[in-house]
């Protein structure tokens, strides 16, 4: 490297610590006037959020085009290409959202506990913000919507950072948002957008530690991974979507089919996908009538020798393939024997995100939704419900695998914590 490149990539690497600096002290300011700001302050800014959506989905449609040539130009998959694209519906759905999100009850200010001391103090656990928040996500545009409206509406200030295939999206529909946010008198540093691609932004990012409160990773498995291993800001971590589907000995066949078809095809690149079907070696004798819709949609079935005994049209199963998550038209497909088997093979296997048993019984459906490990289990219905909006949260910054704070889906409630505001009347302590 030459003198003169060592010295525009130190130049470049200022430029960038700078504007890093200046989106925390903005961010500073706006989760301030967030905090003085009521309920309706914050869903008045919302509707018009999902109006400046609206009236901007020209300029957000002719943003993702430019994003979706360049990622055809990359040769990137089906999944990330479905993940990345928009249309008028979509745009639609992104407004649709913000107006629900501002429709939810206040999640600031909840009472949460209320006792009285012996000594006559009265104590109150109530909801606050937390604060500001970071969040880093890859290919889909519409995050930056749901993101942006769900911190406004629980009183954070959010500073996001999309992926690199999503900038133009990201940028048009955070304009929109911001542009909401000055004509309802709030100020534009409530939803801010990292300004740059570089990847150094997002090292600079995790150690904001003197103005985030909490950082939100939303993608793959290298992103998260990275997040948890450099940050020192605290993390929600949204992991893989190894999602399964139980077949149990007790199903109703046609329900089985119906709810695996759905679970693994109706969008095959989201975290809510189903990635394994498990059958129950009792329900074996219904498998080719399960499996056949997913061939006929031209999914790719991976299974274990009984499963491959059954169907010629079936592959060979690695054994990675049961801790893949694919996000594409591929599933892996295994016989068990007996529902704690099942159990066993999801807890080992599974991510901790969605998984499902498809059963009559009401007992095993009861002893798999306790003994499964996941954030959230179901009983007879698709994994792809997965969803904030599917849960009436109205969005949801992401399904969280973790177990403190907040597990499954992120909606408003999830993005405060509380405080302890103490009554007295002159007490001192002995």
């Amino acid at each position: 490297m030459s003198i003169a490149q060592a010295a525009r990539n130190r130049d470049e690497d200022r430029d960038i610590e700078a504007a890093m600096a200046a989106l925390g002290a903005e961010a500073r300011a706006a989760a301030r006037a967030l905090a003085a700001a009521s309920a309706e302050t914050r869903r008045g800014a919302l509707r018009a959020a999902a109006a400046a959506l609206r009236a901007s989905e020209a300029a957000i449609l002719e943003a993702n085009a430019r994003d979706m040539a360049a990622a055809r130009e990359k040769e990137l998959s089906g999944a990330l290409l479905d993940r990345l694209a928009l249309d008028p519906g979509r745009v639609e759905a992104m407004a649709a959202g913000v107006e629900q999100v501002a429709a939810l009850e206040d999640p600031v200010g909840r009472l949460l506990g209320e006792w009285e001391r012996p000594n006559g103090l009265r104590i109150r656990r109530v909801s606050v913000p937390i604060g500001i928040i970071g969040i880093i996500y890859e290919s889909r545009p519409n995050v930056t919507a749901d993101a942006g409206a769900l911190c406004l509406m629980s009183g954070n200030a959010a500073i996001l950072r999309g992926g690199s295939e999503s900038w133009h999206s990201s940028r048009a529909i955070a304009a929109a948002l911001r542009q909401a946010l000055v004509e309802s008198g709030l100020p534009a540093g409530c939803i801010q957008l990292v300004p740059t691609t570089d990847r150094a932004a997002v090292g600079i990012l995790l150690a904001m530690d003197d103005v985030l409160d909490l950082i939100v990773p939303r993608g793959g498995r290298s992103l998260i991974e990275r997040v948890k291993a450099e940050s020192r800001v605290p993390v929600m971590a949204h992991l893989d979507g190894n999602c399964h589907v139980y077949v149990h000995a007790a199903a109703d066949p046609e329900k089985a089919r119906d709810v695996t078809f759905n679970a693994k095809m109706r969008r095959t690149g989201i975290c809510g996908a189903a990635e394994t079907l498990l059958v129950d070696t009792a329900m074996a004798d219904a498998l080719p009538l399960i499996l056949e819709p997913l061939f006929e949609a031209g999914c790719e079935v991976r299974g274990d020798r009984r499963v491959q005994a059954l169907d010629s049209r079936v592959v060979p199963a690695a054994p990675a393939d049961w801790g893949t998550e694919y996000l594409d038209a591929i599933i892996s497909v295994g016989l068990v024997d007996g529902l704690d088997a099942a159990i066993a093979h999801v807890n080992e296997h599974g991510s901790h995100h969605t998984d499902a048993i498809v059963t009559e019984d009401a007992s095993a459906a009861d002893r798999f939704m306790e003994a499964v490990d996941s954030g959230i289990v179901l009983h007879n219905a698709s994994t792809q419900f997965a969803d904030g909006g599917e849960f009436g949260m109205g969005a949801e910054i992401g399904i969280s695998t973790g177990k403190l704070h907040a597990r499954g889906p992120v909606g408003v409630e999830q993005l405060t914590t509380y405080k302890y505001k103490v009554y007295g009347n002159g007490q001192v302590r002995p």
